[in-house]
């Protein structure tokens, strides 16, 4: 109980603190809270809906989570980031029982603590994403598996199909496959895929059914066609084999964002595996000696591995996909740091006193370089029944009307809109934002234009008539603190300008 209370202390600490004061960023977070803000106003917990449209990016429990936060506490900042926060928690009470249970309490304790203090996780307990939640239902689908298969009790599998189907309506058809493909390739290492019978038993199979039919069959039923080609098709199908982003489709990738994402663990760690490497090649090629895995080493291997390597195969990668290996990685390697407590402290310290710095000092800026919290707020006094408001730049920015509640139109000229406006069975389906071209703009209204300063020159080239700069937003990125910090100055570039017509 000692231990697992310092946990929540520590994610008291590390998640919960300083969380009202982040902005909402785009591109992402702003679909998440806009979707739920906007069931919320249609008292509808049922069909996701954005920009007035029907929304099938994600299934429908993380709307819930942000609709009961809104709920609860309104909606802002704070309520956006409570449940990630709380299933950030979550996973490191899973993590410190499962170490428990497969080692013992210490290596349990370290490896939450651990856990808690990386880079990667510290960011997504604080990312209004869907991750968190994913990870928390992954990881007790495996955990109450494992116990399960160890203590040769089958009726734990019923809560592993229950808790599989959480993932489904989290994040979609990935958190039942990938588990299964997990616990598939364990069952052939221990040589035991007979005991596949066991567990695909139908009042599991009737389980996980009843709960993914909760919401999938009345969308089925509701959205019919449309839902299936989007959900099925774009948002799961396309995603595994066409790259949203294909600068990111590279080789290295999840190899990179792992040490990246185990920062500061990951500095002692990598030289450390390094050698044992190493090592173990020596023993290999002078007595023919394999590595020898024990059961629980193998499950922790399998699981970490399954993961890194299959978000790798598919095309489209981002930064968080690879966060439920962190689970079992974080418990494999505690048992390293154990005997190196010394180092194991010094680093857990450092860390408690670093991340809730980093709040202030990093998050802060760089996430409102990323949102339009500050244009909205220079905007919506000038804002009446009679304005048009538009904004013109590389992205939509979904945080502008999250934080305006207006109707706001993407601005493109005629050939540009052409290009990425919405097709069916492409990336440009996500395109669902009102828009409207330059020479839609109505001469009888007065016109609010929030304009990146990449996109200025574009704008005033195509843009007719007479425009009023009345506002400027500068950035806030984090080399300019640093350079306020070290040098006594601050650099204060532009990140986009307001500009109006007509009106007084």
């Amino acid at each position: 109980m000692v231990n697992a209370g310092c946990i929540v202390i520590i994610s008291l600490i590390l998640f919960f603190f300083g969380t009202q004061l982040i902005p909402i960023t785009d591109p992402t977070e702003c679909c998440y809270t806009l979707t739920a803000k906007e069931m919320l106003a249609a008292d509808d917990w049922l069909s996701p809906r954005i920009y007035g449209n029907f929304w099938y990016d994600k299934p429908i429990l993380f709307y819930w989570e942000l609709l009961v936060a809104y709920k609860i506490f309104g909606v802002g900042e704070f309520a956006s980031r409570f449940f990630p926060a709380v299933f950030a928690t979550l996973g490191l009470l899973l993590t410190y029982f499962f170490g428990t249970k497969l080692y013992n309490k210490k290596i349990g304790f370290a490896a939450a603590i651990m856990l808690a203090t990386t880079l990667e996780y510290w960011y997504l307990a604080h990312a209004v994403i869907t991750d968190m939640t994913l990870m928390v239902a992954f990881a007790t689908t495996l955990i109450t598996f494992f116990l399960g298969y160890r203590a040769n009790r089958p009726q734990l599998y019923l809560a592993s199909f229950a808790a599989s189907a959480v993932a489904v309506l989290t994040k979609g058809p990935v958190g039942f496959f990938l588990p299964g493909l997990i616990i598939l390739i364990f069952l052939a290492w221990q040589g035991d895929l007979r005991h596949l019978t066991k567990l695909f038993r139908p009042k599991n199979l009737s389980v996980f059914a009843a709960i993914v039919a909760l919401w999938y069959l009345p969308m089925t039923v509701l959205h019919g066609r449309e839902f299936v080609e989007n959900f099925w098709g774009v948002h799961n199908f396309l995603r595994a084999t066409v790259s949203e982003y294909p600068k990111t489709d590279v080789w290295y990738y999840y190899a990179l964002i792992s040490a990246i994402g185990f920062f500061p663990w990951s500095v002692p760690l990598i030289p450390a595996a390094i050698k044992k490497f190493f090592r173990r090649a020596e023993l290999f090629i002078e007595e023919g000696r394999l590595p020898v895995f024990d059961m629980h080493e193998k499950f922790l291997l399998v699981w970490a591995a399954t993961v890194v390597i299959f978000f790798q195969l598919c095309a489209t990668k981002y930064v968080t996909y690879t966060l439920p290996a962190m689970i079992p990685a974080a418990i494999f390697v505690a048992r390293y740091f154990v005997n190196r407590w010394k180092i194991f402290l010094g680093i857990a310290a450092s860390s408690l006193i670093i991340f809730p710095l980093l709040i202030y000092f990093a998050a802060l800026p760089l996430t409102e370089d990323n949102s339009a919290r500050r244009e909205a707020q220079l905007i919506l006094p000038l804002i009446d029944d009679n304005t048009c408001v538009v904004s013109h730049g590389k992205e939509y920015s979904g945080s502008l009307v999250f934080y305006t509640g207006a109707k706001i139109f993407r601005l493109e000229t005629p050939d540009n809109f052409a290009k990425i406006r919405p097709q069916a069975m492409s990336w440009t389906s996500k395109n669902v934002m009102p828009f409207m071209t330059f020479d839609e703009l109505p001469a009888e209204k007065k016109i609010l234009a929030v304009v990146s300063v990449d996109y200025e020159k574009n704008f005033l080239d195509n843009a007719a008539g007479s425009w009023q700069l009345v506002g400027e937003i500068p950035q806030g990125a984090l080399e300019s603190l640093a350079e306020k910090i070290f040098y006594g100055r601050e650099r204060r570039e532009l990140k986009s300008k307001i500009y109006m017509y007509g009106g007084n």
